[in-house]
């Protein structure tokens, strides 16, 4: 189950019913069962947060709060900039939504496993958003973006 918090509005209803739609096919595409909750948010709430949680100043693009006791089973609170996610989007050439499903898809990776700390599992877990989306019919996001390539 996906479920979003928007208390800012600042998603469309239509974009946030596609994010968490699109976000539990991917979920189910990994085998995965359990419960993600979204919530969207602006530079400024996510600056507090990378201050309080990861003593970092500055925004972000998304983080993960994996509250899961079992391999597999997802228990996750995950934050996601909708302001660095209009910053990507337009920078890649693509819409808000679908960078926001990237940052979703990260955070749920990171929860079954991924770590993206070295280069090599940096390559591997990349590799795998690409292949999700991909599979989802939303296309490879972020190999595109790092190659230089609007999608």
């Amino acid at each position: 189950m996906v479920d979003l918090t928007d208390p800012g509005g600042l998603l469309s209803p239509g974009d946030g019913a596609w994010l968490c739609a699109m976000l539990g096919r991917a979920i189910a595409l990994l085998g995965a069962t359990g419960e993600v909750r979204l919530k969207a948010v602006g530079d400024a709430e996510m600056d507090e947060a990378h201050r309080r949680y990861c003593d970092i100043a500055g925004t972000t693009d998304v983080l993960t709060f994996d509250l899961s006791e079992h391999p597999g089973v997802l228990d996750a609170d995950i934050m996601l900039c909708v302001d660095e996610a209009g910053r990507r989007a337009r920078e890649r050439g693509h819409e808000v939504r679908r960078e926001l499903l990237l940052y979703a898809l990260h955070g749920v990776l990171h929860c079954l496993g991924y770590d993206d700390h070295d280069d090599e599992s940096f390559a591997r877990m990349h590799a795998a958003e690409d292949d999700i989306l991909t599979r989802l019919g939303v296309g490879p996001t972020f190999g595109d973006a790092a190659a230089g390539v609007a999608s």
